[in-house]
C-alpha cells in the first residue's frame, strides 16, 4: 500500500515537471518571437529613418543647387543692369544731341530752301543760255525740281540731293560728246531731221543724212547757221561719237560761252 502511494506521487511529480518544462519552453519560444519581432520593428524603423534622412539630404542638396543658381542669376542680373544703365545714359545723351540737332535743322532748313530755289533758277538760266542740246530732257529735269520743291512729302535732304544731281548731270555734259537725231526748223521754214553732234557744251553741229547739208549752232546769234566747210570734220565726229572709228582730232569752230545776265 505504501509503495503504491509513492509511485503515484512520483508519477504526479513527473507530470508536473513535464508540464513545467512544456510551459517553460512555450514561454521561451514566445520570448524569442517577441525579441525577433522587436528587432524587426527596430530594423524597419531604422530603415524608415534612413530613408527620411536620405530625403532630407537630397532636399538639402536641391536647395543648395537652387541657391547657387539663384545667386548666379542674381550676379548676371547685376551685370546686365549695369550695362543697361550705361546704355540708357548713352541713349539719353544721343537724344539730347538729336534734340539739339533738330533745333539746328530748323535753322538750316530756313537757310537752305531759299538757296536751293536760287540754284534751280540759276540752272534754268544756264540752260537757256547754253547751246540747245537735249533741251526737252534738260527743261523737264528743271521742271521736276520745281515740283519737288513744292512737295511737303519730300525731305529737305532729298530735295537738295536732286538739285545737286541735276548740277552734276549738267557738269558732265562739259566733258562728254554724243551724237543723236533731232528735228530742226530753220528761218526759211524748212523742217527736217538731222544728225546732231555735240562736243562738250561749246560745239553743236548738224548734218543731213546724205551729208550734203552741214552747219553749226551760233550761240551769239542764237541760231543755226549753215557751214559747208566743216562737212568732212562733222561726218568724222559723228562716226567717232557712234564708235564707228577710233577717236582722232577734228577741227571745227566753237561758240564762245555767253555770260549770265
Amino acid at each position: 500500500m505504501k509503495r503504491c502511494i509513492t509511485s503515484s506521487r512520483r508519477m504526479a511529480m513527473a507530470a508536473v515537471a513535464t508540464s513545467v518544462i512544456t510551459f517553460s519552453g512555450s514561454v521561451y519560444a514566445q520570448s524569442v518571437d517577441q525579441v525577433l519581432q522587436a528587432d524587426q520593428r527596430r530594423l524597419t524603423l531604422a530603415q524608415e529613418s534612413q530613408e527620411r534622412i536620405n530625403k532630407v539630404v537630397e532636399t538639402t542638396h536641391s536647395l543648395e543647387d537652387q541657391y547657387r543658381a539663384v545667386n548666379k542669376e542674381a550676379d548676371g542680373l547685376r551685370v546686365y543692369n549695369r550695362l543697361m544703365g550705361a546704355q540708357t545714359d548713352s541713349q539719353q545723351a544721343t537724344l539730347d544731341d538729336i534734340a539739339l540737332s533738330m533745333d539746328q535743322v530748323d535753322v538750316i532748313n530756313r537757310q537752305i530752301v531759299p538757296l536751293m530755289t536760287r540754284m534751280i533758277d540759276g540752272l534754268e538760266q544756264s540752260v537757256a543760255l547754253d547751246v540747245p542740246f537735249l533741251m526737252e530732257e534738260r527743261t523737264e529735269r528743271i521742271e521736276k525740281l520745281k515740283e519737288i520743291m513744292e512737295r511737303s512729302d519730300v525731305t529737305v535732304a532729298e530735295k537738295f540731293r536732286k538739285v545737286m544731281e541735276a548740277y552734276q548731270i549738267e557738269n558732265d555734259y562739259g566733258t562728254s560728246s554724243e551724237a543723236y537725231e533731232q528735228t530742226l526748223t530753220f528761218e526759211d521754214g524748212d523742217t527736217r531731221s538731222y544728225s546732231i553732234l555735240r562736243i562738250g557744251r561749246v560745239g553743236l553741229y548738224y548734218q543731213s543724212e546724205d551729208a550734203k547739208i552741214t552747219g553749226r549752232w551760233d550761240n551769239q546769234a542764237r541760231k543755226w547757221v549753215p557751214d559747208g566747210s566743216i562737212r568732212n570734220e562733222i561726218r568724222k565726229g559723228l562716226r567717232m561719237a557712234n564708235e564707228l572709228i577710233a577717236p582722232e582730232i577734228i577741227i571745227v569752230p566753237v561758240s564762245a560761252p555767253s555770260e549770265a545776265s
